[in-house]
C-alpha cells in the first residue's frame, strides 16, 4: 500500500501545511472537519500537492524534509511533475 506526502493550503490565510497519510482525500476531509488541532483554526483547506512513496519510512523522511522548506520552495514544488494532482 502506498503512502502519500501532501501539502494543503488554507483558504483563510494561505498557510501551507505538510503531512503524510495512506489516504489523502480522507485526511483532507479530517482537516476540514476540524479534527486536527493545528489546522482547525485556519479552515477551510484545499489539497495542493501530493506525492506517492512506497514505504511509510520514505514518506516520513520526505515529510520531515518538507517541514524545513520555505514557502517559496513549496510553492515551486506544487507546480512540478512530482505532484500527482497534476496528472
Amino acid at each position: 500500500m502506498p503512502f502519500y506526502v501532501y501539502i494543503i493550503q488554507s483558504l483563510k490565510d494561505g498557510t501551507l501545511y505538510k503531512g503524510f497519510t495512506e489516504d489523502y482525500a480522507q485526511r483532507l476531509s479530517e482537516h476540514n472537519s476540524g479534527l486536527s488541532t493545528y489546522t482547525s483554526t485556519r479552515l477551510p483547506w484545499q489539497l495542493v500537492y501530493v506525492e506517492e512513496h512506497l514505504t511509510k519510512r520514505e514518506a516520513l523522511v520526505r515529510e520531515k524534509k518538507l517541514k524545513r522548506c520555505n514557502s517559496d520552495y513549496l510553492r515551486w514544488l506544487i507546480t512540478q511533475p512530482t505532484n500527482i494532482l497534476k496528472e
